[in-house]
């Protein structure tokens, strides 16, 4: 049985088994590599994406279940006004949670163009960073935020 789903606005087919978790379709099949497997218990958020706009934990999600299009940090397109923050604030280090990190906070400012500490403490806090980036995590989302409100 093939399952239609579309990624980063473009349609594609998967044979895979229903019960197969997103992040394998997206990884191995598609060849889409920013998200990336973590702990496979949906702990760590280094596989999130967005699933109609809100973000998942890939490795949760069966591609039998989708209920919408999916967007990977390859679907962002360009250097958004997160992504420059990011740099900026030199929140990689090793760089395996960013993609995931990114994802989060994106899905944040899609819901809070304003956010608090708190708020993004809330939100980015079931995103594990090994190394310890969180401080500049937060000044980066704050950054983007007030960039974003400022080019509406």
């Amino acid at each position: 049985m093939s399952i239609p789903l579309t990624v980063n606005a473009t349609e594609f087919q998967t044979d895979a088994a229903p019960d197969t978790p997103l992040l394998w379709v997206l990884r191995d099949e598609l060849g889409l590599t920013g998200t990336k497997f973590g702990c496979g218990i949906a702990a760590c958020g280094a596989c999130t994406v967005h699933v109609d706009g809100q973000a998942v934990r890939s490795c949760q999600v069966r591609v039998g279940d989708l209920w919408g299009p999916v967007t990977t940090i390859e679907g962002l397109g360009g250097q958004t006004p997160l992504q420059a923050a990011w740099e900026r604030h030199q929140v990689a280090q090793c760089g395996y949670c960013q993609s995931g990190q990114i994802m989060q906070a994106a899905d944040l400012l899609a819901n809070t163009p304003s956010p608090t500490d708190d708020d993004i403490d809330a939100a980015m806090g079931g995103n594990l960073c090994r190394c310890g980036t969180y401080t500049a995590i937060r000044a980066a989302i704050h950054e983007a935020a007030a960039k974003m409100g400022d080019a509406q």
